[in-house]
């Protein structure tokens, strides 16, 4: 199984744990004397097969993130690179979108709103972190669908 494969998985497991969830509670009562919709203890019994499942699958994942070099670098630094950025490019873009608005003024005696911060190199930064950005991603990518999951 290729990498890609394995992190569709744990993401379709991770979705269908989530409904498993919400169908437990939903048969987790009902009024005396009424039939549950579903049964309870088979709910659980898939709840608790996936949740296994997950387990070894996210253990396999990270195994194989840790093993697999790319230039240098771990999948594991990547994935830390590209959060890290995602995470710098959105501050910098919310910063960039504050800092670009204008305040506007009634009359002269009101306060005036001045810039802290360089809107231009703001934008020019995060328009090299967003190639950064695009470039680790890709990376990834393509490795996902490169190496096989270590089992």
């Amino acid at each position: 199984m290729k990498l890609a494969e394995a992190l569709q998985e744990r993401a379709d497991l991770n979705l269908r744990l989530s409904n498993l969830e919400h169908r437990l509670c939903a048969n987790a009562l009902v009024q005396e004397g009424e039939p549950t919709a579903e049964d309870p203890a088979s709910l659980m019994a898939e709840f608790n097969a996936d949740a296994d499942r997950l387990e070894a699958l996210t253990s396999q994942i990270n195994k194989t993130n840790c093993a697999v070099g790319i230039g240098g670098e771990t999948l594991t630094d990547l994935l830390a690179r590209r959060d890290v950025l995602r995470q710098r490019l959105s501050a910098y873009r919310n910063l960039v979108n504050n800092a670009s608005m204008a305040a506007a003024r009634a009359r002269q005696s009101e306060i005036k709103i001045v810039r802290t911060v360089d809107v231009r190199a703001l934008q020019s930064k995060c328009d090299a972190m967003a190639v950064e950005l695009r470039r680790v991603d890709n990376t990834i990518q393509a490795a996902n669908w490169q190496f096989d999951l270590i089992e």
